[in-house]
Parts: structure tokens; sequence; C-alpha cells
């Protein structure tokens, strides 16, 4: 679990790799140490049970809570920010984490996922990476927290409609390169959310990503089917389709772009 507010942030991150943190770019600083060792050195049988843990000193992230656990080549981690915006923008927090994968994919393996409304990254009409969100209802106001999964070697399914790494770059990549660059490009974003102008400009990001914009799209609701064309989203970031002579606005629904058609 990840945790970011000033100054602070922790994330849990499961993946292969198991080398320690490498020095430089988005590494441990100085007098980082494993921490949550037992007093005497041994574990108790349920904490063997645990998947290993690490809590390590970030340059500019703070503290760093690692684990491994995943059986395939993917990047598995959830991040809980505590961003100070009002209940009907905390999408935003979920827009940060998107818009850091897709530059970490960008950087690490030289591919540039598009953005599905409202929280798959895909690689043409085959899905990379997905995002779940929660708003956490806490004592110091709201929280959310976003999930993000990356498929690294293999896309987790036999759904032809995902795809991996290595299948749109030829390139493997491990779960640690793959974090300490998104680490890098979620905390700026997260940054540009404390004041109004750096908002205004991950919202332009934001929509400059959409693949789902301009196009004719299927939006499937829980009592209801409407099909349209895609043509923004608000300032709560809910879609904005044209369904004929109405424009509707979705907060949820399964979007589908329908195969061929664009504005």
């Amino acid at each position: 679990l990840a945790e970011m507010r000033n100054p602070q942030m922790v994330i849990r991150r499961r993946g292969r790799d198991s080398c320690p943190p490498r020095a430089g770019r988005g590494q441990p600083g100085p007098g980082a140490q494993p921490t949550g060792a037992p007093p005497n050195g041994r574990l108790s049988r349920a904490d063997a049970r645990k998947p290993p843990l690490r809590e390590l000193q970030h340059q500019r992230l703070a503290r760093v809570r690692v684990a491994q656990d995943v059986p395939r080549g993917a990047l598995l981690l959830s991040v809980l920010m505590r961003p100070a915006l009002d209940p009907d923008q905390l999408h935003l927090a979920t827009v940060v984490v998107a818009l850091a994968a897709i530059d970490a994919a960008v950087v690490v393996a030289g591919v540039t996922p598009g953005l599905k409304w409202p929280n798959d990254l895909m690689v043409g009409e085959k899905k990379l990476a997905g995002l779940l969100a929660e708003v956490v209802v806490t004592s110091d106001g709201f929280a959310m927290v976003v999930g993000l999964g990356v498929n690294l070697k293999t896309s987790g399914s036999s759904d032809e409609r995902a795809t991996n790494v290595l299948a749109e770059a030829g390139v493997t990549i491990t779960p640690r390169a793959l974090l300490d660059i998104l680490l890098e490009e979620v905390e700026w974003r997260r940054r540009a959310l404390e004041n109004g102008e750096g908002t205004m400009r991950l919202r332009e990001e934001y929509e400059r990503s959409l693949a789902t914009l301009g196009r004719v799209v299927r939006v499937q609701t829980h009592d209801d089917v409407f099909v349209g064309e895609a043509i923004g989203v608000d300032h709560a970031g809910r879609l904005v389709v044209q369904v004929g002579a109405t424009r509707r606005t979705f907060d949820a629904g399964d979007v589908v772009h329908v195969r061929g058609e664009t504005s």
C-alpha cells in the first residue's frame, strides 16, 4: 500500500525481482534500512507465510514498502492518496497514476499506451494495464486507494484483447525497473494537485491521453446501453457522449470503442 501525503509516501509493490535497490535515480537514499524484522531474529509461522516486505527510504518519496509475491510477469501496486481536493475531483488521484503509468511505459519500454475511459491503458485495441479506485472516508477526510496492474511478460489471461510489454516492444523489463520510473512520474503529478494551475494542466494532459475522445462508443450502464460520440470529460472526470440529439454524462459504465468508427 502506498500512502502519499506531504511529505511521505508508502508503497507496497508485488513483482518477481528480489534484488536490492540500485543506487541512483528513484532509489533509496542514504541510511536506508529494511524494517519490520522481529527483535529476536526469528519469524513466527504467521510471519513466514507473509510475502517479503521491505520498507526503504526513497530519495524524494520518503518511504517505499515493497513485497514480491506475483507468479506472473506483472507489476501490481496500490497507492493511497490524500489529495486536498473536493469530493467531485477525487478522480484526479486515479488520473495521476494512469498518466504516470503511460510515461513510465514510454521511458522503460518505448511503448505508448492510450487511455480508454475510465481506467484502462490500451495499445491499439488491446489492454496493457488497468486501474481500480476506491474512495475511503477517514477521520482526516477523503482518501483514494488506486490500484494498478501492468502486464509485463504475459497478459494474465487467454483474452485476445489483452497484451503485454514483451509482446508489444519485444523487451523484457522487471517490475522494479517500471516501478522506479512510475514513482517519479506519480510524485510530480501529485504535487501538481496542490494548486489550481497544476490541476488544470493535469486535466489537459488527461484529455490528450484519452483515446476514447472522438470515438464512437457504446456505454453500458446498469440498466441501459447508449451509443454515441465521446466528445469530452467534465470537471469531475465524467465522460460526455453525444447520443443523437442528446448530450449524456456518465460517471460509470462499461465503455467499448466501436471498432473502425471515429468522428
